[in-house]
């Protein structure tokens, strides 16, 4: 089928590609114009194929068609007209024209959302369900017959730009080359759109976007996930106009404690915590904000608001020089309008876009070998001197958002100072249990007590939990690669050798081993352990499966493997390290998140396990440690309906009962 594909992006880009594949004549590309001198990615594909390609500036004046664009898009003789994420106004001459007339992608189901700013509105009004819709063009706003929809669910803390990549953006590209593929058949529908439900919502812009105080908590965080990033909504403060960020009402544990923050037409001020800006709704319920944009365009950990950033500038080694100037041709090659890049230079002062940002993170992990790196970054770093300052930081392992406050327990043994973390693990965070509720935990070999040791409650465990969730649904564990993943483990397996004496003085002290014992076998097979799963991350896939080898289908089934969610894991008193070891590291190999529950007996090495998890650089809530009793922490994680699999090591009486919970 000779097709004209009328759109932009790499929405637009990847539409053009699969058709081709398809088998189509593309006869002719329209994008939008060059903008900062840089051509748009549709466009560039095309002229690769040596396909025409035009670049309207407009398609009408004052209401009627321009007489020359229709001349020049009629001679191409399309039979089709295909719309991916198309901006223009494209006129009903041209919608009109081929045979089969125009087909387009909407980010809504529609009726539901009809304008511009789909995905906003989703995402503003709460809906639980999105998704795209594929139709028939018509003169109206996106009120023609429908081809194709397809449906997602909305998660909690989704984003337009996580919404977008998650589900919109792969499963779009996929539903446009379908419906094509059923237009070319025949069998492409016609179904009138019902005016029942149907939304029309107006285009979000910055102006528009000022934040209403007057709601609830729940209202005021759809707002705000609904502009983010893009107009980004906005309140005023501290004399300036504050854009806020990444926001969520998973604020389990999170205390308001903290410098107040006055908004003028808030119900109540804002807090900045250590862990962000607690925000109120009028039903007193809380949201947290975790960046912030100033006036001046800067982004900044919401955490940071009254803090002054440590601005001591790294000196650079030799090596590290070398990669600063690899990363200045990066910054040339993304930013072509700019004849030098200073230490000054403005990412997005310079003409960089939201593509630009993945361009850019992408090519830091091929040049830094696969460093963790996210788009917020470059937000928060935009001069290349504040992105080199960054970038050497995560690549020395100093990140500061790794910092944590730990209440350390010390005591001079086996000629060590140790340093005991005493306190649940939960969200990368110590902190006391429910009520500040504790134990002591004892030495076997005198029955002397250690140190007092916080005693999880069950409302711990949820919190545990709904951070091990959030890390897993929301969190970077479930964006880095296996290889990423492999490379934290291994990162953590060398911090456990170097702190081996430490691991083994305390599992002799709180669990009775004998040291030699503890630190060959208990230490020593943990940490291989460790590094054999580590090895195990981009090794674990599908199979390709032959059905039947007959001309000319040849039928194949292909399986993934992919991670469950988060993991229940109950261990015993004997080998405390090592059986967290066994269990958590395939659990994390796989891509899983963990809530560990130790023997309320031997805890401290678990513990100091977790403290060594941040060190390693493992995102928040990934792992979650709760001391405390079996028949209560235990049987909360068995009977929690968020945790997919438990592992346990215990009697059997115990395993029987945990089988039928």
């Amino acid at each position: 089928m000779k097709i004209a594909v009328i759109g932009q992006g790499l929405f637009g880009q990847e539409v053009y590609c699969h058709l081709k594949k398809e088998g189509h004549e593309i006869v002719g590309v329209f994008t939008v114009p060059d903008k900062n001198g840089k051509a748009d990615p549709l466009g560039l594909e095309a002229e690769k194929d040596g396909v025409p390609v035009f670049k309207f500036t407009r398609w009408r004046a004052r209401g009627q068609a321009l007489p020359d664009v229709v001349a020049k898009y009629r001679a191409l003789g399309a039979e089709l007209n295909v719309l991916p994420f198309c901006s223009q106004f494209i006129p009903m001459e041209v919608i009109g024209a081929p045979y089969h007339g125009s087909i387009i992608y909407h980010p809504s189901l529609l009726p539901r959302h009809r304008g511009a700013s789909a995905i906003n509105w989703t995402l503003i009004h709460g809906d639980k369900k999105g998704g795209f819709t594929i139709f028939w063009a018509d003169d109206g706003l996106d009120t023609g017959d429908l081809l194709l929809q397809k449906e997602c669910e909305i998660l909690p803390d989704d984003t337009v730009s996580t919404l977008y990549n998650r589900f919109l953006f792969p499963e779009g590209i996929k539903g446009m080359v379908q419906a094509v593929r059923l237009i070319a058949e025949g069998k492409a529908p016609r179904l009138p759109q019902p005016e029942k439900g149907a939304t029309y919502e107006g285009i979000q812009k910055k102006e528009t976007a000022k934040i209403n105080w007057e709601q609830p908590a729940e209202a005021i965080h759809n707002w705000i996930r609904g502009n983010d990033k893009v107009p980004g909504a906005w309140t005023e403060a501290c004399g300036q106009k504050l854009t806020f960020f990444n926001s969520t009402l998973n604020t389990a544990g999170l205390v308001p404690e903290g410098e107040a923050l006055p908004i003028p037409e808030a119900h109540r001020p804002g807090v900045v915590t250590k862990e962000g800006l607690i925000l109120f709704g009028n039903d007193d319920r809380m949201l947290l904000v975790k960046n912030i944009q100033l006036e001046d365009g800067k982004m900044i950990p919401a955490s940071k608001f009254f803090g002054r950033e440590d601005n001591d500038t790294l000196e650079l080694t030799e090596a590290e020089l070398v990669t600063r100037e690899a990363v200045r041709k990066a910054w040339k090659r993304i930013l072509p309008n700019v004849l030098e890049v200073e230490d000054s230079t403005d990412f997005f002062k310079s003409g960089a876009a939201s593509v630009d940002v993945v361009r850019l993170v992408e090519e830091m992990k091929e040049l830094c070998d696969g460093l963790e790196l996210e788009n917020e970054d470059i937000y928060m770093a935009t001069t290349f001197m504040d992105f080199i300052q960054l970038l050497v930081r995560k690549l020395r392992g100093d990140d500061r958002k790794s910092e944590c406050i730990i209440d350390y327990v010390e005591k001079a043994i086996n000629k060590l100072i140790l340093q005991m973390p005493h306190q649940l693990f939960i969200g990368g965070m110590f902190v006391d249990a429910e009520d500040a509720k504790t134990y002591g935990t004892i030495n076997p070999t005198d029955g002397s007590v250690i140190c007092q040791v916080s005693l999880a409650q069950i409302s711990d465990v949820d919190k545990a939990v709904a951070a091990a969730k959030d890390a897993f649904e929301n969190g970077l564990w479930g964006k880095i690669s296996a290889r990423d993943r492999g490379r934290l483990l291994y990162r953590l397996a060398d911090l456990m050798e170097q702190h081996q004496e430490e691991l083994a003085t305390i599992e002799a002290l709180d669990a009775g081993a004998t040291y030699t014992l503890a630190l060959k076998t208990h230490v020593g097979m943990s940490i291989q352990t460790f590094r054999y799963f580590a090895g195990w991350c981009d090794k674990i896939q599908g199979s390709t499966i032959p059905i039947n080898q007959a001309r000319p289908n040849r039928n194949l089934t292909l399986t993934r493997k992919e991670p469950i969610g988060v993991c229940g894991i109950i261990i015993p008193w004997n080998y405390p390290l090592m059986m967290l070891s066994w269990k958590t590291a395939a659990c994390l190999a796989a891509g899983n998140t963990v809530v560990i529950k130790p023997a309320q007996v031997t805890p401290l090495t678990a513990l100091k396990f977790a403290e060594l998890t941040l060190k390693a650089g493992i995102p928040k809530g990934v792992i979650n440690i709760l001391p405390g009793s079996g028949s209560l922490i235990g049987q909360r994680l068995s009977d929690h309906p968020d945790v997919r699999k438990i592992g346990f090591t215990g009697s059997t009486e115990v395993g029987k009962h945990i089988m039928k919970r």
